[in-house]
């Protein structure tokens, strides 16, 4: 796991919790370890977060990507290829990398603006700068805590993939099963151009969290 925020945490105990030994990995250990002001969205320090979960390592971005036999970008999307590039291509290459991140662009205030738009996402730039690294999109159009927990949002609802890799996809629909969500409810959207639009959708998703005030919702996709 790339990333210390919210996302970050929230999937590692969802991995963990269905079986999967993860490292998680951030810039400086000794920094992150330190902080005791509450995160962006109120989370609590990191380092509380780790007393309740000794079970995982810390690491940096390097150490974490050399140790995985699978990657996941949980890092800040603004941020996320000066990460994976202390991650190191090399630690990456000939693995798969899930990029779950958005690229929110909150310099302008809320709400916040999209760094990649239209004719590029950041997760064909992820996978332009990891070219040996097999880059599938996933999990960005939900909430974090919906991601590892799909029944938080009752009936069925969808999520989806993109990515160029079509058994790099089908390992990201197993580890997408194991969270809780249904096969029938795994779309693949085919390459990762598709990403484009995933990412697009957070300006509606943010509209949505405001009309609604709940995080808890999902789209599904309706075919005659």
């Amino acid at each position: 796991m790339l990333g210390t925020g919210v996302v970050g945490r929230t999937l590692t105990e969802g991995l963990a919790s269905s079986g999967h030994h993860v490292v998680i990995g951030t810039r400086d250990v000794g920094e992150t370890m330190a902080r005791s002001e509450p995160g962006p969205m109120g989370q609590e320090p990191f380092s509380q977060w780790r007393f309740r979960n000794p079970g995982i390592d810390l690491t940096t971005y390097s150490q974490a990507a050399r140790r995985s036999e699978l990657a996941v970008n949980a890092t800040a999307g603004t941020g996320s290829l000066a990460a994976l590039s202390e991650a190191g291509p090399e630690h990456l290459a000939g693995k798969v990398l899930v990029d779950v991140a958005n690229p929110l662009d909150f310099s302008q205030g809320m709400p916040p603006l999209l760094s990649v738009v239209n004719v590029d996402s950041l997760a064909e730039q992820i996978q332009r700068a990891l070219p040996e690294t097999s880059v599938v999109k996933a999990l960005n159009m939900v909430n974090h805590q919906v991601m590892v927990n799909p029944s938080r949002v009752p009936g069925r609802h969808d999520t989806f993939i993109a990515g160029n890799d079509d058994q790099a996809k089908e390992t990201v629909r197993a580890l997408l099963r194991g969270l809780g969500w249904k096969a029938k409810s795994i779309i693949d959207l085919g390459g990762i151009r598709a990403a484009r639009g995933m990412e697009m959708y957070l300006p509606l998703w943010l509209t949505m969290l405001g009309q609604f005030g709940t995080p808890d919702f999902n789209i599904r996709i309706v075919r005659g």
